[in-house]
């Protein structure tokens, strides 16, 4: 089969919408994480989001800047949220970042993600983040590869708790 693009779910976030945290406890989209990112993602135009945070004193590696597996996570969970307008449950199968410049505390990163195409069960998706603004200077890209699965992968994975 070949990979084709995918149709927006009819019952997906709307353009300009903001999409919703699956779990208020989650480390980068969560309300009530306490050193969290707390990701802002709004659903744009066809298969597309945008996602926005700060970098904190929490976030850093190296002295002044933000760890790069954090921005790693940060482009897991930017692209994760594509998986909302496919209305689709997913998990992450491969995540490829590549840093092009460094990332100070206190900076906020703007993530501009896309599905780029889907095979199958799998999605793929693309994203770039940019440093101060919309149009600031790319910071970091990333492409990952997610597999959808049935819901039940989670529910029976999940503490009894939830």
């Amino acid at each position: 089969m070949a990979i084709e693009m995918p149709q927006r779910h009819p019952l997906a976030p709307k353009p300009g919408e903001e999409i919703p945290s699956h779990l208020t406890m989650c480390f980068g989209c969560g309300v009530d994480h306490p050193t969290g990112l707390h990701m802002k993602s709004i659903a744009g135009e066809g298969l597309t989001a945008t996602c926005e945070f700060t970098v904190t004193e929490m976030h850093q590696g190296a002295p002044g800047l933000a760890h790069g597996g954090l921005l790693s996570l940060a482009f897991d969970e930017a692209l994760g949220k594509l998986m909302w307008l496919l209305r689709a449950p997913a998990v992450t199968a491969r995540l490829e970042t590549d840093f092009i410049l460094p990332v100070p505390i206190g900076s906020q990163l703007f993530i501009s993600a896309a599905i780029t195409g889907q095979e199958n069960r799998k999605v793929y998706c693309a994203a770039e983040g940019r440093i101060g603004s919309p149009d600031g200077p790319v910071a970091v890209k990333a492409s990952a590869l997610f597999i959808i699965v049935p819901m039940k992968h989670f529910l029976e994975n999940a503490p009894k708790a939830y």
